[in-house]
């Protein structure tokens, strides 16, 4: 364990001019103290590992340091061949180069680890497009791709409900969500989320080699390239996104009241976030009544979406509220009495 520890110290300071004490500590899950001792040890063995004192101090290699510690183990061979989705990188055009990564790094790995792609490939396949959708992939995807991969701007032209706009962007990043692709873009200081299948036009500046147009220069870069924001996050950012959507289409409220195998089943037929917090907050008020109801009171998206989940819960669940509703609730229970007579 402590060898493997020290081992990715080295390739953590190979990669990065310098690193504090307390950024190894926490890449490598340890304390402080226990880095400074590894960083003795590696010292001591004559790895040039040099600390500088003061605030601003870390620790670093001198003279350009290499270390050949790179060899892969089965488990890391196997990840590897993992990572990434076989239709993502298909769809955006990168195909080729994927295989011809994983050819190198094959020829690479030791004679017993040259079965590491097959075993991976044999075991886990990722599937990132939903059920029931042919999945379809946007004739602009590669152009984008492109300019996500170069920090190169574009000028998109999308359809925004039935009018057509075009835009400046800065493209971030590419997200493959249920197999529908979204692009992080920065537009006019603000970034922004858009869908890729709903692109009309893509231009994408052609700096040549240098990355700049002669006599071009943009706000934040030459040539059309523009400096990355290096705080963002595109996970962060995906994630608080999504979050905001989930949220902002729950635009109205219902009171059901609930069985206890209701409130099981209540998560499993609506959205899973309102409803725990809908559950939670009913348990830390009036809590359940005589007989083991629980009234909650649901965000729902519409009326319509909230008939067509909760019928999902049959008997386990009584809506109270609104009166519409409840009376398209008894409606549907007569219906389904007359059948059953």
């Amino acid at each position: 364990m402590r060898a493997a520890r020290l081992i990715k110290l080295v390739l953590l300071l190979q990669a990065r001019p310098s690193m504090t004490g307390p950024e190894l500590a926490q890449e490598l899950e340890v304390s402080e103290r226990t880095v400074a001792r590894d960083v003795l040890s590696l010292s001591e063995a004559g790895v040039p590992v040099y600390a500088d004192r003061g605030r601003a101090g870390g620790y670093r290699l001198i003279g350009g340091y290499r270390t050949r510690l790179t060899g892969l183990g089965r488990s890391e061979a196997e990840a590897l061949f993992l990572s990434g989705v076989p239709s993502a990188l298909r769809e955006m055009g990168l195909a080729d180069a994927a295989s011809a990564a994983r050819l190198k790094v094959s020829a690479a790995l030791l004679p017993e680890l040259r079965d590491a792609a097959t075993g991976a490939a044999q075991r886990f396949h990722l599937d990132a497009p939903a059920w029931y959708q042919e999945p379809r992939t946007p004739a602009l995807l590669p152009a984008v791709a492109g300019a996500v991969w170069d920090d190169r701007r574009i000028t998109a032209r999308y359809l925004r409900k039935d009018t057509e706009v075009e835009r400046q962007l800065e493209p971030y990043g590419l997200v493959l969500k249920a197999g529908v692709w979204y692009l992080a873009a920065r537009a006019q200081g603000d970034f922004r989320v858009y869908r890729v299948d709903r692109f009309t036009a893509v231009e994408v500046p052609d700096g040549g080699e240098d990355g700049g147009e002669e006599g071009v220069q943009g706000p934040t870069g030459g040539g059309g390239r523009f400096l990355r924001d290096e705080a963002f996050d595109l996970p962060a950012f995906w994630a608080e996104r999504a979050a905001q959507f989930a949220r902002s289409l729950l635009r109205e409220e219902v009171v059901v009241r609930l069985s206890a195998h209701g409130v099981r089943r209540l998560p499993h037929v609506t959205e899973r976030a309102a409803a725990e917090e809908a559950i939670d907050a009913a348990r830390s008020g009036d809590g359940p009544d005589a007989q083991g109801r629980l009234t909650v009171r649901l965000a729902v998206e519409s009326a319509e979406v909230a008939y067509a989940q909760l019928l999902g819960l049959g008997p386990e669940g009584e809506v109270l509220h609104p009166p519409a509703l409840r009376e398209r609730f008894a409606a549907a229970a007569r219906r389904t009495a007359a059948l059953y007579a």
